[in-house]
């Protein structure tokens, strides 16, 4: 049985998330340092097929948090340092994705699914 467009546009999501996460998770990362960072995510993510528009956010005060009573100006990129949302679109069906952080995880999941006629994709 061969895919649906819908299911493919949401592994898509899936496979820039996956490359999101295991891309840039370690990075060294400073408040001073977040807005470039959050760019180069985006600017990298967004260059992979199907994907039509990424948004990253560096959470500067978790940064400023985590470093507080810390020995270092910096510390490394992790999922509870950063909001994403990507939107990828196959034949089609564009697909909404989010990775939040939801009970102390870096959650990634599906938002939508609309087909070219903004009904749910199937």
């Amino acid at each position: 049985m061969e895919p649906t467009d819908a299911q493919t546009a949401c592994f898509e999501a899936g496979i820039k998330f996956g490359s999101l996460y295991h891309q840039f998770a370690g990075t060294p990362v400073s408040p001073e340092s977040a807005a470039s960072l959050a760019t180069a995510i985006e600017e990298s993510i967004g260059n992979q097929p199907h994907c039509e528009s990424v948004s990253a956010e560096i959470l500067t005060d978790e940064l400023a948090a985590e470093l507080a009573d810390g020995p270092a100006d910096y510390t490394e990129l992790t999922g509870r340092f950063m909001e994403v949302e990507l939107r990828v679109d196959y034949e089609g069906q564009a697909v909404r994705a989010r990775m939040a952080m939801e009970d102390g995880y870096p959650l990634m999941r599906v938002e939508s699914v609309t087909g070219p006629d903004g009904e749910s994709g199937g």
